[in-house]
């Protein structure tokens, strides 16, 4: 286990593997986190039902990488409150790249029931048998029945002792899931490109710091040993006065699309920090193609927008003024047009005529591509802020997708 303290050298919660611990009350569900961790993150107590919500918890756990722990409510909680901790427990689905099925051998078929959700949802999973430093021998029968009613593998782990813990970690390293694209840039940069980046500098980018899109972007292109320039929108002219030649890319705040795609070179390609994200977190060909979706939308639709963050929300706000006055410019105000944010999502779409979602980087990529799956269930387009933009100002043919 390794956690470095210097916040610019850990990876985003966002783009760490989350794994999720499900099981019921007093399984050991947080002894075994505790165990895999080095430390006591959880609270442990004889006491069931002691973890009420979530507890999350970002690692670096050898060999698995960047991760983040996710300790849940016990899945057998009774009672109205108990329902809503179970509920909690449901909606962790939504976020696992890899689920843990923690089991004392007592009883299966709440186990088996979460067996079943996990493969509905397609989370791979392994169970634990925990808590066999208080059998005097583990009968392979056991091992074989758990194995059968779960349909996954078994390991047999004592928490306390941390025997099995090894076998887990080299378990749970086998079910990492493949990213859907590493590079935030992909194919649109490579080494020894040139890459200008115009980052407005407004209330929404705090003093003192980069939004967190730039500051991957930044390290994306890094690693890939690209010539990285920056600049606010005011000083795209005097940056590319002082080049030798133009950028092969220039990656805008999408806000200012229009503005750059008019001073920007020719033979450079165009693209904004929320199509990058919106490629990287999910489906940018589903966004693309929900995009005409706008151009049907009249007075007597109904919009949603979602925003990952949950920041309170500061003047011209891109989710909750702008685009909002944007459409409605277009359309007219009649437009009806709610606002969640966070974890917040409806879970009937069929009211609305278009979603629209930000960037998503604080979420992991399965939790967008939930979204994003639910809305093409439901008939739904969804579309991102990156795409709205560019496609209200007649620009989304000339922006280059990653």
């Amino acid at each position: 286990m390794i956690e470095k303290d210097n916040a610019f050298n850990r990876a985003p919660q966002s783009e760490r593997v989350h794994i999720a611990l499900f099981g019921r009350r007093n399984v050991g569900k947080s002894s075994l986190i505790n165990a895999l961790t080095g430390q006591q993150i959880a609270i442990v107590s004889d006491m069931a039902g002691t973890t009420t919500d979530p507890v999350i918890k970002s690692m670096e756990i050898l060999p698995l990488g960047p991760c983040v722990l996710i300790d849940t409510a016990g899945f057998d909680d009774t009672g109205k409150v108990g329902d809503l901790r179970t509920e909690r427990t449901r909606e962790i689905i939504k976020q696992a790249d890899i689920a843990i099925l923690v089991t004392d051998g007592a009883s299966l078929d709440d186990e088996a029931a979460w067996a079943g959700l996990l493969k509905q949802a397609n989370v791979p999973y392994v169970a634990v048998l925990n808590k066999v430093d208080l059998m005097n021998v583990v009968p392979s029968t056991l091992l074989s029945d758990i194995a059968k009613r779960l349909g996954c593998d078994v390991i047999p782990v004592s928490a306390m002792k941390g025997t099995g813990l090894d076998l887990l970690r080299k378990t749970l390293a086998g079910l990492m899931p493949e990213s859907g694209n590493q590079s935030l840039t992909g194919k649109l940069a490579q080494a020894g490109d040139t890459v200008l980046l115009v980052m407005p500098q407004d209330p929404q980018a705090p003093k003192g710091r980069l939004i967190l899109p730039q500051v991957q972007t930044l390290r994306d292109l890094m690693e890939k040993r690209c010539i990285a320039v920056c600049c606010t929108t005011e000083d795209i002219d005097r940056t590319l006065a002082a080049l030798n030649e133009p950028p092969h890319l220039i990656i805008t705040d999408s806000q200012v699309f229009d503005i750059v795609e008019k001073k920007k070179p020719a033979e450079s390609l165009l693209t904004s920090f929320s199509v990058l994200m919106a490629a990287h977190k999910g489906d940018i060909g589903y966004f693309v193609e929900s995009a005409p979706a706008i151009d049907r939308l009249t007075e007597q639709s109904r919009v949603l927008i979602a925003e990952a963050c949950t920041h309170a929300p500061l003047a011209e706000d891109i989710g909750r003024d702008k685009i909002p006055r944007m459409l409605r410019k277009r359309v007219g105000q009649g437009l009806k047009i709610d606002i969640v944010a966070g974890k917040d999502f409806p879970k009937d779409l069929t009211g609305y005529d278009l979603v629209i979602h930000c960037g998503g980087c604080m979420f992991n990529r399965r939790f967008m591509l939930q979204r994003e799956e639910q809305c093409r269930a439901q008939g739904v387009p969804m579309t991102n802020y990156g795409i709205t933009i560019a496609h209200v100002k007649g620009i989304l043919g000339k922006v280059s997708l990653p």
